[in-house]
């Protein structure tokens, strides 16, 4: 039976009555319960991260790495694909490749029960009320690094000396890997200096004994690398010293022997610590005043490859030039206020490292290469730490270098905590010392007679 149009009237009416109901409703518009919503959640969500800190921060560690940091991997593919470096098959991996994952299992050692670390680096102690800079380990993105043995690298180590040389973020590393090594080691009281120096702001040079082995863990503050002294004969009263920019610096008669160097430089190659303080560049017996510290810094690093080349011993010495550790001060430079005492977490994208950071890696990249170009073979390994030290703008010393609270304008945001991001420069050097170890017949067969 068909309907008649007054029926189809009447069931038509109340369709476009609740369409015209359906266009009142704003769907964007806000509302109390909305906005009541997502502020509960975000409420819960930082209970949830604050929670964890606190059972973290009284010791009480995940029997299994932490399902809520599993997204903080940066990159790489999944660890099926991923070979082990100390074997053939991790001969082509670029371990500077990679990304920081969070390990429950870390840091290697805690900074209280190592004697062997300035008051400076100490930030834990010195009231910086999170841990999670302790937790993050590197991980390649293609092969898989060694886990760190202390012992094993004493025994490499046994008889020979490790010489660190360079300015105070290379002492920064050499200190973590006392406390890194000085871990397994049950009588403290076995290493020592040699000279009875103490390690808290000495200046100079500092060697510390592992007596057990017979070996020695060493330290040359040499800022440049190259020769610091008086200006020459009849130089202008403004020249309080000179760079000379073509011969090393006189520490180089005490560590040139060493069985393993890593050298750094960079953190004074700058216009503060440099012409604006009296020092400038020399070359032979002049003086270069209008040469920029760019230029010096490249000529610099010639000399530190040319002595590298000429004067080291392969056959003995293992030879690491550990590139620029970045800063990251924010608002400002480390005399203008710069801060970074609320960074907690690696940056999650690319790095917001300002350029004149990266300008120092480019300049050893560039004299590398030029050497490469002309067929020379490289006489050492380069520790690339500056890309995966550019993301770790959570890791440096901020406010807590003091045991008092250092004032918010006085920020140091270039050394870095420990344990923290030198732990994981010197897991490379371990790793990288091994390969080249194993891969040496005539130290394989020294050891297996001994």
């Amino acid at each position: 039976m068909s309907k008649t149009p007054s029926q189809q009237d009447n069931e038509i009416l109340p369709f476009f009555e609740g369409l015209k109901k359906f266009k009142r409703f704003r769907l964007l518009e806000p509302s109390v319960g909305v906005l009541g919503f997502f502020f509960v959640t975000l409420c819960v969500i930082c209970c949830f991260f604050y929670l964890d800190y606190r059972a973290a921060a009284k010791g009480f560690l995940f029997t299994t790495q932490s399902e809520r940091f599993m997204w903080f991997r940066f990159g790489g593919p999944g660890e099926d694909r991923r070979v082990e470096f100390l074997t053939e098959q991790g001969d082509g991996c670029d371990v500077f490749d990679g990304g920081w994952e969070w390990d429950e299992s870390y840091p290697l050692y805690q900074s209280k029960n190592c004697s062997f670390m300035d008051g400076g680096f100490r930030c834990s102690e010195n009231g910086r009320p999170d841990i999670f800079y302790t937790k993050w380990r590197w991980q390649p993105k293609y092969c898989n690094l060694p886990r760190f043995n202390a012992t094993m690298m004493l025994e490499r180590l046994r008889n020979k000396r490790l010489a660190f040389v360079g300015d105070s973020i290379g002492r920064n590393q050499w200190e973590s890997l006392l406390c890194m090594l000085s871990y397994v080691i049950p009588n403290k009281n076995s290493i020592y200096e040699v000279n009875g120096s103490p390690i808290t702001k000495h200046k100079g040079f500092l060697v510390f004994k592992f007596k057990d082995f017979n070996c020695t863990v060493e330290y040359y503050r040499a800022p440049f690398l190259v020769l610091q002294s008086r200006p020459p004969a009849g130089a202008l009263r403004k020249i309080r010293t000179t760079l000379k920019l073509d011969q090393m610096d006189w520490s180089s008669m005490k560590w040139g022997d060493a069985d393993v160097l890593v050298f750094n430089t960079g953190h004074w190659w700058n216009y503060e610590k440099t012409v604006r303080g009296g020092c400038y560049f020399q070359v032979g017996k002049e003086v270069k005043m209008d040469m920029k510290v760019e230029d010096a810094y490249h000529r610099s690093i010639e000399t530190v490859v040319d002595y590298i080349h000429t004067k080291i011993n392969p056959n003995k010495t293992q030879v690491f030039f550990r590139t620029y550790a970045p800063v990251h001060f924010r608002g400002g430079s480390w005399k203008t206020g710069g801060t970074c005492h609320m960074e907690t977490l690696p940056e999650l994208g690319s790095s917001l490292v300002p350029p004149d950071n990266w300008s120092q890696f480019k300049t050893v990249m560039d004299v590398l290469s030029a050497r490469t170009n002309r067929s020379e073979v490289l006489k050492l390994d380069l520790l690339n730490v500056t890309e995966m030290s550019s993301r770790r703008k959570d890791g440096h010393s901020s406010r807590y270098y003091l045991p008092d609270l250092a004032p918010l304008h006085r920020q140091d945001c270039s050394h870095w905590c420990l344990p923290g991001v030198p732990d994981a420069w010197n897991e490379l050097l371990y790793a990288l010392f091994l390969k080249h170890a194993d891969a040496r017949p005539s130290n394989l067969s020294s050891r297996t007679e001994s």
